[in-house]
């Protein structure tokens, strides 16, 4: 399976960004599929995760009520639309996908996408 993100880019405190992520290969449409962010110095966060058929989405605690994953299996594709943007929020972002269930923790995670940076100015 390989992932392709897109979307990141500059964008003032309190605007929003869509990324996307298109996953190609076998069985990408039955794979758990995830967003992890990684800021420079830090760990990598988790920030959302949709199983196959789309319910029951998790995010992190400090996106909750400002971020939306989604999925379109039609075009095996995943979303995040990013509302609300902080500096904190500054990240290069990577799309990650699984066949077992959704976790947080990115050891669990086979395949990775390239990753797209987000930049928030305040």
């Amino acid at each position: 399976v390989q992932l392709q993100a897109s979307g990141g880019g500059l964008v003032q405190a309190g605007g929003s960004l869509r990324l996307s992520c298109v996953a190609s290969g076998r069985a990408s449409s039955r794979l758990v599929m995830s967003w992890f962010r990684q800021a420079p110095g830090n760990e990598r966060e988790f920030v959302a995760a949709i199983t196959w058929s789309g319910g029951m989405p998790y995010y992190g605690d400090s996106v909750k009520g400002r971020f939306t994953i989604s999925r379109d299996n039609a075009e095996n594709t995943v979303y995040l639309q990013m509302n609300s943007l902080k500096p904190e929020d500054t990240a290069v972002y990577y799309c990650a996908a699984d066949p077992r269930l959704p976790t947080m923790a990115a050891k669990y995670y086979t395949y990775w996408g390239q990753g797209t940076l987000v930049t928030v100015s305040s």
